[in-house]
């Protein structure tokens, strides 16, 4: 998921939908598995540059409240003022749901769920599995920082400290 998010963001598309129902995992041949990533039609493409050096226009509109609120950043909330960390954040809202079997954020109903992802911190991964490695709690942490600036800079970097958690084992 991670590479494809990063050749997306790389064309300066923000796919601003990620959830688990949008994340596939498929075969490559000779039988590797290979996570797919589908479902741009909400994607936010921000002023890429096209191959000739020039910048495209965005093709979403400053009012647009599109996405899954569960898996949607606090600036997506917020505004369609989003960039790749609006998915460096839903990816960790994925990593967490993937590892624990529940929501960081949860509420019963949308304003409940909104105020939730908006104001408070999610249940400490340590707390529901004591015994997974304290690194993956702080990379989903990081990832799910309210304030953007704190977040992942890239998914590169995402990528990069996930993947070091599997060598440490190793």
């Amino acid at each position: 998921a991670s590479a494809a998010l990063a050749e997306a963001h790389a064309l300066g598309i923000v796919h601003r939908d990620l959830k688990p129902d949008n994340l596939f995992v498929a075969e490559r041949p000779g039988g590797t598995p290979i996570v797919k990533v589908f479902d741009f039609g909400i994607s936010k493409a921000g002023l890429a540059k096209r191959g000739d050096g020039r910048r495209e226009k965005a093709i979403t509109q400053i009012n647009d409240f599109l996405g899954t609120p569960a898996f949607m950043s606090p600036e997506q909330l917020q505004s369609s003022d989003t960039d790749a960390r609006a998915d460096i954040w839903a990816l960790g809202v994925v990593l967490y749901e993937l590892v624990t079997g529940r929501l960081p954020f949860e509420g019963e109903e949308l304003a409940q769920l909104i105020t939730s992802i908006l104001t408070r911190p999610p249940v400490p991964v340590l707390s529901l599995l004591p015994d997974a490695p304290k690194e993956l709690e702080t990379i989903i942490g990081r990832c799910l920082q309210k304030d953007r600036a704190n977040r992942y800079r890239n998914i590169a970097e995402f990528a990069q400290d996930l993947a070091q958690i599997w060598q440490d084992e190793s």
